[in-house]
Parts: structure tokens; sequence; C-alpha cells
């Protein structure tokens, strides 16, 4: 039963998140074989003040070793 988050900057349109869910949706069908009514996708809007303290330092620097896909910035 994968829950994907998305995490992201304020200002994508509903279509934009929609679209995404879609295709993240579809994407973990394929690779894992699940049905669709097992995926979930949620967005959570994190404004660039505040992206180090609620994204940057919990998610990528203090899990690092979970990432797949390492950012290529720093803060």
């Amino acid at each position: 039963m994968p829950h994907v988050i998305v995490k992201l900057w304020p200002g994508r349109s509903e279509q934009q998140k929609q679209r995404l869910a879609e295709a993240i949706t579809k994407s973990v069908t394929d690779i894992f074989g699940y049905g669709d009514e097992s995926v979930s996708v949620g967005f959570e809007e994190v404004g660039p003040s505040d992206w180090r303290d609620q994204v940057y330092q919990p998610d990528i620097v203090e899990k690092r070793d979970k990432l797949y896909k390492k950012p290529g910035y720093s803060m």
C-alpha cells in the first residue's frame, strides 16, 4: 500500500498536481504491480523560507541513506 508524499513550494496548479499524482500512480502500479486502489498520493506545500527546517534538514540531510534520488543543491 504505497503512500507517496510530494513536498513542494506553493504555486503549482491543481491540474499540475493531479497530473503528477496520476503519473506517480501509474509508475507505482506498473513497477510494483499494485492495483490503482492500493496507491495514494498527497501534496504538502512548504514555503521557501520554511524549506530548510521542514524538508531539507529532516527529510534530506537526516535521511540521506534512504534517498534514491539526491538533490543537486545544498543549503
